[in-house]
């Protein structure tokens, strides 16, 4: 079978309406109803939720790929940028910081049109100078060489080809079809924003115009079409978080589409797919920001130390790594760094307060835990 881009009516995708019309109208519910929440949270879903998604999909985009990121110095770059405290600023590197740039300005730079200055610029960010190990000679900020560009895996001598990328005669000019494709049908009432995410998606990535970074391109070209969808630039939601939790799956639909016809209908089914798996983490999310907000303002009256506070924050957010079956006393003896004899203490004084209660059962298995939750 021809790979997609060989196909004789490429680049001009198709797609079955009435097998989309159904998630789309789903996914565009399930999106409003996000849009909903953030605002009537207003405050409580602050700049530094902002950080936390933008964190995540850097780290998440990274991760598709095997690459694993310091999460703080990440968190460092961005948090600077956006102009907030982390209590603990972690060493910055010239790769974090540009990965912070890069996704700052795909979603928040969105009346801007893409070109292919900004491509190769994000290519640069992307790469930056050390980055890249000194046996590895990569071209940062142009486009692809010559040579054959394949996805490959298994043995050198019997490797499986996933995919071959289109020849560079003809590269630049079909990369510039890509790109003034993407600024039009911005505009374009006939493609639905979320269809064209989609496309922009698949169809950059299979063009494949440079040596490595194409994945993470790609996702970030997607991040700039729902952002413009959208028209905000304060981001809720992280596609490549959801990607990641499908990573197998997302490598599979990617070699099936680009080996298929221009029908590309499977390939949408995925993607609104996907972002539905990303809007639901989000609205969970959110009910756990508001949630904790209502907590406290329930408790302003009481005056707590910062180690209570510290543990009543991990109890509401839940999670396995969060104590979810409720807290020993010594649990909130490691957690806080104090004594047996003062955890003790605390968890009497928050007991009294009217912060946690006592679980079912007694002795050295004594669990607190706040009251209305599990």
């Amino acid at each position: 079978m021809n790979w997609i881009w060989e196909q004789p009516e490429w680049p001009h995708f198709v797609w079955i309406k009435d097998k989309l019309n159904g998630i789309l109208r789903e996914t565009i519910q399930i999106q409003g109803q996000l849009l909903g929440k953030a605002e009537a949270a207003g405050d409580d879903f602050s700049r530094q939720s902002t950080l936390d998604t933008l964190l995540h999909n850097i780290i998440s985009s990274s991760a598709i790929e095997d690459e694993e990121l310091n999460v703080e110095s990440v968190r460092s770059s961005l948090a600077r940028r956006l102009g907030l405290a982390t209590g603990h600023s972690a060493q910055t590197t010239a790769r974090t910081e540009g990965l912070a740039d890069l996704i700052l300005d795909a979603t928040g730079n969105i009346k801007a049109p893409l070109s292919m200055d900004r491509l190769f610029q994000w290519h640069r960010l992307l790469f930056p100078p050390g980055s890249v190990l000194p046996s590895h000679t990569l071209r940062v900020g142009s486009l692809r060489g010559d040579f054959p560009m394949q996805v490959v895996s298994g043995r050198l001598d019997q490797p499986t080809v996933h995919f071959q990328a289109p020849p560079m005669a003809g590269l630049e000019e079909q990369l510039a079809e890509f790109i003034q494709w993407f600024n039009r049908s911005r505009l374009d009432p006939s493609v639905d924003p979320l269809i064209r995410a989609g496309l922009a998606h698949l169809w950059f990535v299979t063009l494949h115009p440079f040596e490595d970074g194409n994945g993470r391109l790609a996702r970030a070209i997607a991040d700039l079409a729902l952002a413009q969808a959208e028209q905000r630039t304060i981001r809720l939601y992280t596609m490549s978080a959801a990607i990641l939790k499908r990573r197998r799956d997302y490598y599979r639909i990617l070699e099936s589409s680009q080996r298929g016809t221009m029908d590309v209908t499977p390939w949408l089914l995925w993607f609104l797919g996907t972002l539905q798996v990303a809007l639901k983490d989000s609205s969970t999310q959110i009910d756990g920001v508001l949630d904790k907000a209502r907590f406290w303002r329930t408790h302003a009256g009481h005056s707590l130390i910062p180690a209570q506070v510290k543990v009543l924050n991990r109890l509401l957010e839940g999670g396995p790594d969060n104590f979810e079956r409720g807290i020993s006393a010594s649990q909130y003896e490691s957690v806080s760094r104090v004594s047996k004899a003062t955890a003790t203490r605390h968890l009497a004084d928050l007991v009294g307060k009217g912060f946690l209660e006592k679980k079912p059962g007694g002795g050295r298995s004594t669990r607190y835990h706040i009251p209305g939750r599990n």
